[in-house]
């Protein structure tokens, strides 16, 4: 719904003044119930950016009560404060104008010589123009992973175009910034998340301050989904703290051995939570205490996998796939970095066939994963190698929990239908519009089929590149001015200090440029994908709030009494069957090395079942069936499997009462026999 236009009436009754006065009390926007333009501030500093965006922002809900708008579900507004505070030059705002907020690190003067970090990662030898405002001669650009691309009122123009939800992930990398020269702060990478997390907070009461005082901007913070319901309802911008980087909670190992405890955990995830941090990830760019990485490609791979071994003491290493899924390649280029390892050490080389990090999910990662459930936060699992990735979604899968998130395109696409299936979101890198545009539609049938919306990650301040111009000879390029996709705001040319960016020959050189991408994209795609993507605000939301009122459902196995067709003998450890049922996933149920075999569960009492969960050891059942009894003689087969192949299983079926269930193993997936740590029953 568009905002509701000023009316000046001729009349004015009792009913009138009462209600009025109601609405100056209680409104949501005070402004707005003065009837002004309440998204223009009262006092925004001069000089400063201009938006170039006219018309009020769409508010309130659509016909269905579902909120409207574009969520950006990964982006980085303060990681210039991370790698040592000199890695990506200029800040998100200053309480000394944008002069000061928009400049080169003093180590880019006077041509870019030193941005030693560009030509690392992207190549050529990193000179350009260093200085920003006014001119902006060279930054930023579309291919600049140095300068900074989220400056607060390029931001405020991406709300203007549409965007109603904002994911800023705290980033840094303690490596990193050891071996960039230049720093002028500690590396510890919890002093830098607390920083940017202090001043995400410090921007919102900075852009309140422009609208009149506290909790009257744009920029929202919100910890829950029905604080960011209300925000989006109201028009503002709803931004959700998260959370990437190598070693969280000083999680990182040492030649494999892991330096942080269970109570580290514990106490890590209860500050990020006390923060404000509702999503994060596990392991990126490097191997870590929890889980193993999904690896960068090309030169930066090998920048990459050298910063993990002198983190670390280990290169990443590879084995060959079991399914469908890959890791990414790991590049071979040659890179500046290598020159950082110590006399005679090289980076191994990699076998094409084998593109899958042999690093999974540690029993740590695993006490992580649970962390997070517990306490209703949401994972990110972009990053996560194949192995930890199909871990953790066997184990949300074993408990029907919907809070997986996939912001910008890091996990093998083969995944997708599971983070659907789940109740999970998925949003796309920010592509050019044509690449972009190809894959929406390669998974718009998906969408369809779980009626959800789709959203993008842009990455912004983080090391990727963003879309190119298409160049202003194009078929379609984009026309100034043009409407924001739900018809009611003027998008123009961005102007900021002396530089007007056209994205026909600029590209996605800034945040906000985002309104531009997205009508390129209408312009190649078509408006269905445009539409999709202006339903992930409504999906977004769907996640978070199906991860908040996700209950842990009662385990209907656990200490019940059970018996088994054999049990393996050991002179020292038990491997009786209660074992798979005494709630403790370090022993285990193992019965003798032959094909029919079964484990029985007695539930003391006739229960409703319709989920059984099955924590497979090393020896697992490739072809076994769950059977469902009421009175331990007469069975009947509620699922069964031929293509068993370890892990977490789950097996859902409908709902049937039963006192006794029994997992039969008909034949084994390995040489020795079947061996189970935990078998869960539950009610659906």
């Amino acid at each position: 719904m568009a905002g509701r236009p000023y009316r000046r009436h001729r009349q004015i009754t009792v009913v009138s003044l009462l209600l009025l006065v109601l609405s100056m009390t209680f409104g949501p926007t005070p402004s707005s119930a003065a009837g002004t333009e309440w998204w223009v501030p009262t006092a925004r500093p001069a000089p400063d950016s201009q938006i170039n965006v006219t018309g009020a922002p769409f508010t309130g809900t659509d016909s269905a009560g579902d909120v409207r708008g574009f969520v950006d579900a990964h982006n980085h507004l303060f990681s210039n404060e991370a790698f040592g505070g000199r890695l990506i030059c200029g800040k998100v705002f200053s309480e000394a104008g944008v002069a000061d907020a928009l400049k080169d690190c003093p180590e880019h003067y006077p041509d870019g010589t030193l941005a030693i970090f560009d030509y690392i990662t992207h190549g050529g030898d990193g000179r350009h123009d260093p200085v920003g405002w006014p001119t902006f001669k060279d930054w930023p650009a579309y291919d600049s992973m140095t300068h900074q691309a989220n400056y607060y009122a390029w931001v405020e123009r991406a709300w203007r175009g549409g965007q109603r939800v904002l994911v800023n992930d705290l980033v840094t990398n303690g490596m990193i910034c050891s071996v960039y020269p230049f720093k002028d702060r500690s590396c510890d990478e919890m002093t830098s998340i607390r920083l940017q997390a202090k001043l995400t907070y410090d921007l919102q009461a900075y852009i309140d301050k422009q609208y009149g005082g506290t909790g009257k901007g744009w920029f929202r913070i919100v910890t829950d989904s029905a604080q960011a319901r209300q925000v989006i309802e109201q028009g503002k911008l709803a931004v959700i703290l998260g959370v990437e980087t190598s070693e969280p909670f000083g999680c990182k190992q040492i030649l494999d051995i892991g330096q942080c405890s269970k109570a580290d955990i514990d106490a890590g995830l209860d500050e990020l939570y006390a923060l404000g941090v509702r999503s994060m990830f596990l392991c990126h760019k490097f191997d870590n205490a929890l889980c193993g990485v999904r690896f960068d490609e090309h030169g930066l791979g090998t920048a990459i996998n050298v910063g993990q071994f002198l983190s670390t003491g280990t290169f990443w290493r590879t084995e060959k796939c079991t399914g469908p899924q890959k890791d990414n390649p790991i590049g071979q280029a040659a890179s500046e970095a290598e020159k950082d390892l110590p006399a005679g050490t090289e980076v191994p080389a990699y076998d094409e066939n084998a593109q899958c990090n042999v690093r999974g999910l540690t029993d740590l990662g695993e006490y992580a994963v649970r962390g997070l459930m517990k306490r209703k936060m949401m994972l990110e699992i972009d990053h996560m190698s194949v192995k930890a990735t199909g871990r953790v979604l066997d184990i949300f899968e074993s408990a029907s929990y919907p809070g997986v998130l996939s912001s910008h395109s890091w996990m093998d696409l083969n995944w997708t239908e599971r983070v659907y299936g789940l109740g999970g979101f998925v949003a796309q890198y920010m592509h050019g519009s044509e690449e972009f545009s190809a894959e929406a539609e390669r998974t718009d049938a998906l969408r369809e089929k779980y009626d959800v919306g789709y959203g993008y990650g842009t990455d912004f301040n983080g090391i990727g590149d963003h879309p190119a111009p298409r160049g202003a000879g194009t078929s379609n390029p984009v026309t100034y001015p043009f409407r924001s996709a739900d018809g009611g705001s003027l998008v123009d040319r961005q102007t900021t200090g002396a530089r007007t960016w056209d994205y026909n020959t600029d590209g996605a050189a800034h945040a906000g440029m985002i309104p531009d991408w997205i009508e390129d994209i209408r312009r190649v795609g078509g408006q269905d994908v445009v539409g999709d993507l202006l339903r992930g605000a409504e999906s977004y939301l769907g996640t978070w709030g199906g991860t908040e009122k996700h209950q842990a459902g009662v385990n209907l196995a656990k200490g019940a009494a059970a018996t088994a067709s054999s049990e393996e003998w050991n002179p020292v450890t038990n491997y009786a069957a209660g074992r798979a049922v005494d709630g403790d996933p370090a022993t285990r149920w193992a019965a003798d090395w032959s094909d029919d075999q079964w484990l029985r569960i007695d539930l003391g009492a006739t229960s409703l079942v319709g989920r059984v969960t099955l924590d497979w050891e090393r020896a697992y059942g490739k072809s076994y069936r769950i059977e469902l009894s009421a009175d331990g003689q007469n069975w009947r087969t509620a699922w069964s499997t031929t293509t068993g192949d370890g892990g977490l299983d789950t097996a859902r079926f409908t709902g049937t009462p039963a006192r006794y269930v029994r997992v039969h193993g008909v034949e084994r997936g390995t040489e020795w026999g079947y061996s189970l740590h935990e078998v869960g029953v539950h009610s659906g």
